[in-house]
């Protein structure tokens, strides 16, 4: 998935919620202008930036990276076949993660898990609303917490409150394969 196809899916669900810019604007607390530009792929936002977008939508940030959006079903459970996985490559705005997204059809979720693959570099560190575990499946990751450092082998697993900055890189030849699942206190819901 590209930046353009984030930015344009940004868009289309707007306008499916039938919401101008001035009020997306006002329900995530962005700019109007900078909204605009995420939409004509000016801006690529991080993943924080789309979690605020994706939550004043009433949505699920997954649904932002579908390739083929489609107006939302209200249904209270999601299977997802392993065939049917799909890997978000890495982008400056996922700074070197590549994702596997897990539960991608459940509207209205409160928990957002993941598979990741962590990048050899921390290039930032990230912070937001909410609470966060990691589960390492294979390999080593050295995260960090605020100013702190842990070094957390495959089996170990780390759960925080991610408002504190936190961000994680691969250690060793093979990148680290880690199950995350964040959850959200609240939603942005119209």
């Amino acid at each position: 998935m590209d930046e353009k196809t984030i930015c344009r899916n940004i868009k289309k669900l707007r306008k499916q919620n039938h919401l101008t810019l001035e009020k997306l604007a006002s329900l995530t607390g962005l700019t109007k202008g900078y909204l605009s530009k995420v939409e004509r792929s000016q801006k690529a936002p991080p993943y924080s930036t789309l979690n605020k977008i994706a939550g004043a939508l009433g949505l699920d940030v997954t649904n932002i990276f579908e390739q083929n959006i489609e107006p939302l079903n209200d249904i209270r459970i999601s299977v997802q076949k392993n065939n049917a996985r799909k890997i978000i490559k890495a982008t400056s705005q996922l700074s070197g993660y590549d994702y596997e997204v897990l539960g991608a059809n459940k509207p209205g979720k409160n928990m957002e898990p993941f598979i990741i693959y962590s990048p050899w570099e921390i290039t930032k560190m990230y912070s937001h609303e909410g609470e966060e575990f990691i589960y390492v499946m294979e390999g080593s990751l050295e995260f960090l917490y605020g100013e702190d450092t842990y070094i957390l082998e495959q089996g170990d697993n780390i759960y925080f409150d991610s408002c504190v900055p936190h961000s994680g890189k691969s250690l060793g030849d093979k990148k680290a394969r880690l199950l995350v699942v964040i959850y959200f206190y609240k939603r942005n819901r119209q």
